[in-house]
């Protein structure tokens, strides 16, 4: 049908209307086969049921007259039936069921199945019941036509076995096994017999398993089908479990060694990865004289055979080096590192380049296989940490891994990307250490590039993850190296992201960021950012994102730092023309409320009380202002710190004493280096520094004797003395080291909720303490400071009032208007 162009005139001439009744009559034609599709009186009439039946005559009448339909809605429907009368369904429904399941098709066979396991899971009878009612219907389906329909009922029963007591398992399963497990019978009835002996072999004692267990097992290994070779391969690893170290040695061992020989590929496969899972079960000998070889074999032949191959080495690579660390020899951990180094660039260099024969959807096929393979490389790079001093020797394959153009590369190293730079950047105290420093600012720009690219691609979960995971960079880079090359990035991605979680990851990482700047003047310009173009902006959704901002701000840092700077920012929102910025404003002024220390801050707390009384009177949104009723309640509700302990927020007035001590220590810090380059006439040199770090050790606990940090400058005696000088300077040097140490943690944990998968091979690196005030690593100077990071422009005062900021806001318009997440946009007239 072809309607007519936009704009143009209805003609209803006779050759118009003609074409118009071709077109109804085209539709008409369709709609035909879908009036057919409805069911005829006849047949309604076939599948109506009276009424007056109970539950159970109603499913023995489907079962019995009803349609194909009827009866899987009643199967599906036996749990419940099991539930309320067992005793009548056993007794009128099951043999129904029963009867029906003989000329049933899939669907019927499937939900059976998966109806049968819930019964068995919900406990509706007994297991000698369920074993005699039960059992002989999941035997009689395991070797159906259809493999789906036998797997199903393949898993029904190895759920059955979990339970089922010794003496039934023995008539019912494993007897009749020993026919059905002999080559006169069937491929599909060997497969089963395969995975069946891998789930009994645990349910019996080591003389049963070693008289009529094991034999089966051997009979099986060997079978003409490489299908079922395989499949008893796989189960291997189950049975080495169930009959313990010594006959596994003697008997689970020599046949794996055969297996791994295996003309079929599959099976070679299944016999590596069983030998890698069971490294645990085998002695230093073993794994030396006997599994080693077999590696080393396998290794060297993957390239020649099938992608998939490789796709399994790789994964297993983690559990592989931990099974035999301490058995290579130089050269063989030599040739181990490079044919992982080959499988990092694995469809990257030009001696893997392409045929010319294969077709395009060979091509394809052949990327995704050598993607996979790069994907488990960065999955199992943590393990680099069993090169000690020598993880310099892969630093080249992180950055290929980080610089891999397949985001699923990129994803796979994200997890575990903390542990990996600070492994890269404080890898061992060698005769390398320069070769490591001078690699290291090659990650800078390879870390940057990864973040555009997860940024430009809609995966938004993996740029999310990644910006979480850069919090951990000052314990990696220097202070000026993350002020100039990702700071910026994190204020341009929190302004301009559509993704709400991408941003507030930003966002939280750049409060780490100015948590551990080193710089004053560069603390005060991201504190400026933050005010002007957040909290100030134009853009409602800019301010949204700085109530975000100082949430996180409240958790990582100290209370009196909130107050300083950002407390009278944040209450100057309470005039906010947008309604959705005063409703996040008031969920948020509980925990503005919890910074306050009485009777310290009490001017702050006048002019909350002030702004939220306010907002009782003058708002005029109504949902904003039931959040404003409930919040006063809980203001009110709130009890308020003293300057001094008190036992109740002892914990929390702890933590918050030890954030003011380490705020302290940096503005000592940057202090005392300044005298000791007017002094000295030249900077401290990082050997210099590196060593008195190592000399010098920090306490667990903070000494007493620190004064306890607050808003403005301090008013205690400073001491003229150089050694105490120098002696604040090492030690506040070497606080900052371990600080980020013992807080990381905690920052990092609303970040790292999720993950993915979990990670088998790794083992958590010891925690090492790493200088932040690196200067080697630096590639610019002040002069090459963004024009957005001017250090002319002041600091605004925070302790203006509030009326001309409001005002300002309010008569301007909203530059970026965006989709609110509280509710739709509203403004004040």
């Amino acid at each position: 049908m072809h309607p007519p162009p936009p704009g143009a005139a209805m003609d209803f001439s006779q050759n118009s209307l003609f074409g118009y009744m071709e077109d109804l009559q085209e539709l008409t034609i369709i709609e035909r086969p879908v009036r057919r599709s409805l069911k005829t009186p006849e047949e309604i009439e076939r599948l109506t049921v009276d009424e007056d039946l109970s539950d159970i005559e109603r499913a023995v009448y489907l079962l019995s007259a009803g349609q194909d339909i009827q009866g899987t809605s009643v199967i599906a429907n036996l749990p419940c039936l099991m539930r309320q009368n067992p005793a009548e369904t056993l007794r009128r429904v099951l043999p129904k069921v029963r009867e029906v399941l003989h000329v049933a098709g899939v669907e019927m066979q499937l939900t059976a199945a998966a109806s049968f396991l819930t019964v068995l899971q919900e406990e509706s009878v007994s297991i000698h019941t369920y074993a005699h009612s039960f059992l002989q219907v999941i035997l009689l389906h395991l070797e159906h036509r259809d493999t789906g329909v036998s797997n199903a009922w393949l898993e029904t029963l190895l759920s059955v076995i979990e339970v089922l007591p010794k003496e039934t398992l023995r008539h019912e399963i494993l007897n009749p096994l020993v026919s059905k497990a002999q080559l006169s019978q069937t491929v599909q009835s060997r497969l089963v017999s395969c995975k069946i002996l891998g789930k009994l072999t645990n349910k019996f004692d080591a003389h049963t398993i070693k008289r009529e267990i094991l034999p089966l097992v051997k009979s099986l290994c060997q079978d003409v089908e490489y299908e079922v070779r395989s499949c008893m391969c796989r189960q291997l690893e189950n049975i080495a479990q169930g009959i313990g170290t010594e006959l596994t040695k003697s008997v689970v061992l020599p046949e794996l060694i055969e297996l791994s020989r295996d003309e079929g590929s599959s099976v070679r496969l299944a016999a590596f990865e069983t030998l890698v899972n069971l490294l645990d079960i085998f002695d230093t000998d073993d794994r030396s004289q006997t599994i080693l070889p077999l590696v080393k074999s396998f290794c060297e032949k993957s390239f020649k055979a099938d992608e998939s191959i490789l796709i399994s080495l790789s994964f297993h690579l983690g559990k592989l080096c931990h099974g035999l660390y301490g058995i290579f020899t130089p050269d063989q951990h030599l040739r181990f590192l490079e044919f992982y180094k080959k499988l990092c660039t694995l469809g990257l260099q030009q001696e893997n380049g392409h045929n010319e024969n294969q077709i395009p959807t060979q091509i394809l096929e052949q990327e995704k296989k050598y993607i996979s393979v790069r994907k488990n490389c960065a999955y199992n790079f943590p393990v680099s940490k069993l090169l000690n001093s020598g993880v310099y020797l892969i630093h080249k394959e992180l950055i290929t891994l980080l610089q891999d153009e397949s985001l699923e590369v990129l994803d796979a190293l994200i997890d575990h990307l903390p542990e990996i730079l600070e492994l890269m950047s404080t890898g061992g105290e060698s005769s390398v250490q320069e070769n490591k420093l001078l690699s290291l600012p090659d990650l800078i720009p390879a870390l940057t590039a990864a973040e555009q690219r997860a940024a430009a691609s809609l995966k938004w979960r993996t740029h999310e993850k990644l910006l979480q995971k850069y919090a951990c960079l000052p314990h990696v880079i220097s202070s000026d190296q993350i002020y100039y090359r990702f700071l910026q990035r994190m204020f341009t991605i929190m302004m301009t992201n559509n993704v709400l979680p991408v941003q507030k990851a930003a966002s939280r990482t750049l409060c780490i960021f100015l948590r551990y700047n080193r710089k004053q003047e560069q603390r005060h310009e991201v504190i400026q950012k933050l005010i002007e173009q957040l909290g100030q902006g134009k853009s409602y959704w800019n301010r949204l994102r700085f109530l975000d901002t100082c949430e996180c701000i409240i958790e990582i840092f100290s209370k009196s730092f909130f107050c300083k700077y950002f407390f009278l920012p944040v209450i100057e929102l309470t005039h906010d023309p947008v309604a959705n910025v005063r409703m996040k404003l008031c969920c948020l002024l509980p925990k503005v409320k919890s910074t306050l220390k009485i009777p310290a801050d009490k001017h702050l707390l006048q002019q909350l009380e002030m702004c939220v009384r306010k907002l009782l009177c003058q708002e005029k949104d109504k949902d904003v202002l039931a959040i404003v009723k409930r919040t006063v309640l809980e203001l009110d509700r709130m009890e308020m710190s003293m300057d001094a302990f008190q036992k109740k927020f002892y914990e929390k007035d702890l933590l918050d004493q030890e954030k003011e001590r380490e705020e302290l220590l940096l503005l000592e810090m940057e202090q005392l280096e300044k005298e000791k380059q007017q002094n000295d006439g030249r900077p401290m040199s990082d050997k210099t520094f590196e060593k008195k770090r190592r000399d010098t050790k920090t306490p667990a606990a903070l000494p007493k004797s620190l004064p306890v940090a607050v808003a403005g400058p301090s008013s205690g005696t400073s001491s003229t003395s150089k050694e105490i000088k120098k002696s604040k300077l090492i030690r506040s040097q070497s606080f900052n080291n371990q600080a980020f140490h013992a807080k990381y943690g905690n920052l990092d944990k609303c970040t790292s909720k999720s993950s993915a998968a979990a990670y088998t091979p790794s083992v958590s690196a010891k925690t090492s303490v790493i200088s932040l005030t690196d200067n080697s690593f630096r590639t610019r100077n002040a002069n090459s400071v963004p024009a957005s990071f001017s250090p002319n422009t002041p600091l605004p005062s925070t302790s203006r009032g509030t009326g001309n900021s409001a005002d300002a806001k309010s008569s301007g318009k909203d530059a970026q208007p965006r989709k609110a997440t509280l509710k739709s946009r509203k403004s004040n007239p």
